[in-house]
């Protein structure tokens, strides 16, 4: 029986906007994780069947297909295929799903799954610009209410009683965990550096902050309500960043002499109310844990999106996780979110803590625009039934 097994998971350090990696066209960006599964894993990459990648802002120098572009500017033969998908903040995310069921089905033997964003290059909704994405009638069916994540994450904060003060703590924590991530190199090994045109080598995400406080955080204006909850420091950053798994059968990888880190257990994918938009996680997980027929003590690590702080704290609320085990190394609040690149980003960190900590099952979930989201369980290759 066929099945799905990540081989190698790599990323880019993450940039702030307008920051180290704002200079670093998107399509570089992307062939700098293509080039570092080869020089990982000793692939040719002739054999890679298709690069499925994943990009919100599909226009100006993210369009024209930038899965193609990234394999020609890799060097990859001209032979290599890349297709690019949008499931909106969950695209690489889905890139995985499509692979993996690629390889099961017998469609694909070796394929690359991943994904990009340079926020600083291509602002968030550059490809909509003045347009209405919407139409008349999805806007009469939701009273003429147009989605708003800002707002969103504001009625998931009332919605589940989550207090400023319990925001800004867990946002405090995700950059206090990823800070020791950092100083204890916990993310050495899944970051491949990316040179910059002076010569300049940048291999540390750029994103955290130390030594923030609660007071602080205090002092910083609601992004979107007067009276709201929600602003810059506990909301994801906008970010650039680019990630890819290298994926293949259990089969394919013995003939190849590759060594699987982990196999695609589950995915599923959910949705919710699009105007919220951001709850989407939670039908997800549990949609994933029935089909699975686990349980969420089963799981040893918990990778979910901190668009917001209220996402993960009302996921958490309604799943009852182990807070210990959800976002163990930080997250978007202190790592950023390069919106396409950061399914496959996620899983990086997922695939990589769970082979460092000999943890079995692992799930990544995160919130998607139209009120969607992507479900996976990862199981470690070679743990004990």
């Amino acid at each position: 029986m066929r099945d799905a097994v990540v081989v190698e998971a790599v990323r880019t350090p993450v940039g702030r906007r307008n920051g180290v990696l704002s200079g670093v066209h998107p399509v570089d960006l992307s062939a700098r994780v293509l080039q570092a599964l080869v020089e990982r894993s000793g692939l040719d990459p002739s054999l890679v069947d298709d690069v499925i990648w994943g990009c919100v802002g599909q226009v100006g120098e993210q369009t024209f297909d930038i899965a193609r572009n990234a394999v020609l500017a890799a060097g990859w033969p001209l032979g290599v295929p890349g297709t690019t998908i949008d499931r909106q903040c969950g695209s690489s995310q889905q890139s995985v799903h499509f692979a993996a069921a690629g390889l099961i089905s017998g469609q694909y033997d070796v394929v690359v799954a991943g994904g990009v964003e340079s926020m600083s290059r291509v602002p968030m909704a550059a490809a909509v610009g003045e347009a209405n994405p919407f139409g008349s009638a999805l806007e009469t069916r939701f009273g003429g209410v147009a989605p708003n994540q800002g707002i969103g994450a504001e009625t998931i904060a009332e919605r589940w009683s989550l207090s400023r003060t319990q925001l800004d703590e867990f946002s405090l924590a995700s950059h206090e965990k990823a800070a020791a991530a950092q100083d204890e190199g916990r993310f050495t090994g899944q970051i491949a550096p990316v040179t910059l045109a002076d010569g300049t080598v940048v291999d540390t995400d750029e994103g955290v902050r130390r030594g923030s406080t609660l007071e602080k955080l205090g002092g910083i204006r609601p992004a979107f309500k007067p009276d709201g909850v929600i602003h810059a420091g506990n909301s994801s950053q906008i970010s650039d960043g680019s990630a890819a798994l290298l994926m293949t059968t259990s089969a394919k990888a013995r003939q190849l002499g590759l060594t699987p880190l982990a196999r695609v257990h589950t995915a599923v994918v959910a949705a919710d109310d699009p105007v919220i938009m951001l709850t989407a996680p939670i039908p997800a997980t549990r949609k994933v844990l029935e089909r699975s027929g686990l349980s969420p003590s089963d799981i040893g690590a918990y990778e979910v999106n901190e668009a917001f702080a209220s996402v993960p704290l009302a996921w958490l609320a309604e799943i009852g996780a182990d807070p210990k085990a959800l976002n163990p190394n930080g997250g978007a609040i202190a790592l950023g979110h390069p919106l396409g690149g950061s399914g496959a980003r996620l899983m990086t960190t997922l695939v990589h803590h769970m082979r460092d900590n000999g943890i079995r099952y692992g799930l990544q979930t995160m919130c998607e625009g139209g009120g969607q989201a992507n479900a996976t369980i990862l199981e470690l290759v070679g743990t004990p039934a």
